[in-house]
């Protein structure tokens, strides 16, 4: 497993991470999640990501009790705050009051004292950037991160927060985008501000929730168990890529995944890896086998011919508009 730096950071991540937005304490029972993440330790994986949000704060727990016996130097481990985490009108956003009581439930049910990262889940427009800045600089100060990262911001918002952060004197080193073959909306905006500014990215869904892995074939149902037959957490999220123009040209990236001796799930991971402004790309799973064969994708360098390749192909079906970055205008 090959690490790199978090940005500008001297933190040091596994360029593959482990994330279980979707399947920890929802999709998948929790002996299956347990051997998912032995199986990204035995890999060499060890950065992990979550969320206090995920399956109503319980993949927070499952991931807690499956790196309880681990060595937690050796770990990095990452959490976010910002979505409804309760009934109460506080318990949502960046207000000092949710950050500063979200941090202690988080660690609480990680069985930590402390998290690597904390991300802003999402930017709150009614909070003051300061006010979530200073409540996240007493975190780092009271040693309940180390450093701190946002998620899905424009390159506005994170130009704003960066020198609110250098004043504080904390540590804003990363950028949690979705970025896949398939979806680039970043490329135009976020990842120049990002490389300017020192912060490196954190990708989900390189896989486009599993669509570039050619598991599901236009004019198909979707394979029972899919993540697209899951109306509780994936099925919604999935449903943009399911159209048959998307389908086929995913089918025609086969030959060039066998042309370069990797499956279509290494192929997609290895992608997004080329982008020098990524630090990891996340990779769920809800076997084993799925964290073995992902993990292959590390250290694999693509050459320019088939990168061309994959853009000719990929070119009509690509969302590229910088727009979609962003946040709700609402709190949750």
């Amino acid at each position: 497993m090959k690490h790199r730096h978090l940005g500008r950071s001297g933190l040091l991540v596994s360029e593959i991470a482990y994330g279980n937005w979707i399947t920890h304490g929802s999709q998948v029972e929790e002996e299956a999640a347990l051997a998912c993440v032995r199986a990204a330790l035995d890999e060499g994986i060890t950065t992990f990501d979550t969320a206090d949000v995920y399956a109503g704060t319980r993949a927070e727990e499952v991931l807690g009790r499956a790196l309880k016996d681990e060595r937690r130097e050796g770990l990095e481990i990452f959490t976010k705050v910002y979505w409804r985490t309760g009934p109460g009108a506080n318990d949502s956003g960046l207000s000092r009051k949710h950050i500063m009581e979200s941090i202690d439930g988080s660690l609480r049910r990680l069985g930590t004292e402390y998290v690597d990262l904390y991300q802003a889940h999402r930017f709150d427009h009614h909070t003051p950037l300061e006010e979530t800045m200073e409540a996240f600089a007493d975190v780092v100060h009271r040693g309940k991160a180390h450093y701190i990262g946002v998620s899905e911001w424009s390159a506005a918002e994170i130009r704003a927060a960066k020198p609110l952060a250098d004043e504080l004197k904390i540590r804003l080193v990363s950028n949690q985008p979705q970025y896949s073959m398939l979806w680039r909306v970043i490329e135009a905006e976020v990842v120049p501000a990002s490389e300017e500014l020192g912060l490196g990215q954190i990708v989900w869904s390189p896989l486009a929730q599993g669509v570039l892995t050619g598991k599901y074939k236009a004019g198909q149902q979707p394979p029972a168990g899919s993540r697209a037959t899951d109306e509780k957490s994936g099925a919604g999220f999935i449903a943009r890529w399911l159209e048959d123009d998307v389908l086929n040209a995913v089918a025609r990236l086969q030959p060039l995944a066998e042309q370069a001796g990797l499956t279509m799930a290494q192929l997609g991971v290895a992608w997004v890896l080329q982008n020098p402004n990524v630090s990891a790309a996340i990779i769920g799973a809800s076997r084993p086998e799925q964290v073995r064969d992902n993990v292959k994708a590390s250290g694999v360098e693509l050459d320019a011919g088939l990168m061309k390749a994959i853009d000719e192909i990929l070119d009509p079906v690509v969302t590229r508009d910088p727009s979609l970055t962003s946040s709700p205008a609402n709190r949750p």
